[in-house]
């Protein structure tokens, strides 16, 4: 007798749609592709050189021209565009960050020679002003109080610079009140009316950001912490007035930062308010699970697609992440 006929049994049977890896390929609800990655990258000085970060297995810090190779590959794989972060020496830090807006500075210089080179290839650039600052905050310090509205003038300058170099789209990360309204009047004032922002609308104070602070030099000079302007962890309705700010000063798309232990929040930004919304998987993301893959802990191939997967099932258009390159190789030879 049959197991049907020995107890009443459900005629629905989850298990019909997962036997075989056709029907799972076709009844997937979610898909990630090259096309929702933007690879983030660590600039120096020099000439054909990089240089690794102990931090961040697998990630090197690269001169400008390695870094145009660098997007050169990322349009290979089909990975539309390249964040750009810089290294910067001592000598070039104060506390007025005026390094921020030179309009040579590495990532400027960087953001001109990768759109030579591949005009399609979009640039992302970060406007805070911690890797310039030699007190480590993304904004301008006075006895020992980071003062908004001062640091609004300097990020204006910064976002400037960078649109005159040929950045697609700036990336407010410092988390000032009212700098999206102050940089998007300064792009319309300043014939860049085109010119993107990709607002980091919802960024913590996290721990997951030590590996990226050593990145670009900036762990030694850090002076106290930046819990009196990036987010609680605790908070979920704070996100949301944060996002609804920034897009009624004029950001074109939202960002939660970090990433995966956001993904409440990345599903909360998506379903509120139905606009283009990205996640960083930020630096200690990458360095858990880089380091995990490489003590054989963790299969690399599938846990980097699975953690990826996991930003677009909690509703991100994209996703800026370190494996970038990685993942887009593995979707490719996927089919």
């Amino acid at each position: 007798m049959s197991p049907a006929r020995l107890a009443p049994f459900p005629f629905s049977r989850p298990r019909r749609l997962r036997q075989a890896g056709w029907i799972r390929d076709l009844v997937r609800e979610t898909r990630l592709r090259p096309e929702d990655l933007i690879w983030p990258m660590f600039v120096r000085e020099g000439v054909d050189a990089e240089e690794p970060i102990p931090s961040m297995p697998g990630v090197s810090r690269l001169t400008v021209d390695r870094a145009v190779e660098a997007a050169r590959r990322a349009a290979d794989l089909g990975i539309p565009c390249v964040a750009l972060f810089p290294y910067t020496e001592a000598e070039n830090k104060s506390p007025e960050a005026e390094e921020a807006w030179n309009p040579d500075n590495l990532v400027n210089t960087a953001t001109r020679a990768i759109k030579k080179a591949l005009p399609e290839m979009g640039v992302l650039l970060d406007v805070a002003l911690d890797p310039y600052n030699s007190d480590g905050h993304d904004g301008i310090v006075r006895d020992g109080v980071i003062l908004n509205d001062e640091t609004l003038l300097a990020l204006e300058k910064q976002a400037l610079a960078q649109a005159e170099a040929g950045c697609d789209i700036l990336g407010p990360s410092d988390m000032m009140d009212g700098r999206i309204g102050v940089i998007r009047r300064a792009l319309e004032e300043n014939e860049f009316p085109d010119t993107m922002i990709m607002s980091y609308a919802a960024k913590y104070a996290s721990a997951f950001y030590g590996p990226f602070r050593d990145a670009v030099g900036a762990t030694g000079a850090l002076k106290g912490d930046k819990k009196t302007y990036q987010m609680d962890y605790a908070n979920t309705d704070e996100a949301l007035r944060e996002v609804a700010a920034d897009l009624e000063e004029g950001a074109d798309m939202v960002m939660v930062k970090p990433g995966m232990p956001y993904l409440d929040i990345c599903h909360r930004v998506k379903t509120t308010f139905q606009v283009p919304t990205f996640a960083y998987q930020v630096s200690g993301e990458y360095a858990m699970l880089a380091g995990a893959i490489a003590n054989g802990w963790l299969d690399g191939d599938r846990v980097i697609l699975e953690s990826l997967g996991a930003f677009r099932r909690a509703g991100c258009d994209g996703i800026l992440t370190y494996f970038a390159p990685q993942a887009a190789e593995l979707l490719d030879s996927a089919g």
